[in-house]
């Protein structure tokens, strides 16, 4: 099981929780930080363009972020919504092991 770190961003912190919720209620994620405040400058539309967003960072596995990106597309208000995974390349095995198994699809011990 490969874990994954996901960096979004979003338009608002509403936004970023609405996408937030849904990714972790559907098990796409584990976990989902919401970060405000952020500035971006970046090229859009052939002007540099600056505005406030929300960072999202969402703890997953490999095997999940393909159904991730395409529910962060079918929420984001963004035309190209910003996800990029990066392989986690260790840590707390105990945490790594919750991740798979929050994430991991069919039925659940309650």
């Amino acid at each position: 099981m490969q874990a994954l770190w996901v960096y979004m961003t979003a338009g608002s912190v509403d936004e970023a929780r609405t996408v937030g919720r849904a990714l972790v209620e559907e098990r796409l994620a584990a976990c989902i930080n919401i970060l405000d405040g952020m500035r971006s400058l970046y090229w859009w539309d052939g002007a540099v363009q600056e505005d406030a967003e929300t960072v999202l960072v969402a703890k997953t596995t490999e095997a999940r972020l393909d159904a991730l990106i395409e529910r962060v597309k079918a929420l984001h208000s963004y035309d190209c919504p910003c996800v990029v995974a990066l392989p986690m390349a260790g840590g707390h095995q105990d945490f790594l092991d919750w991740i798979a198994a929050e994430t991991a699809e069919g039925p659940r011990d309650t």
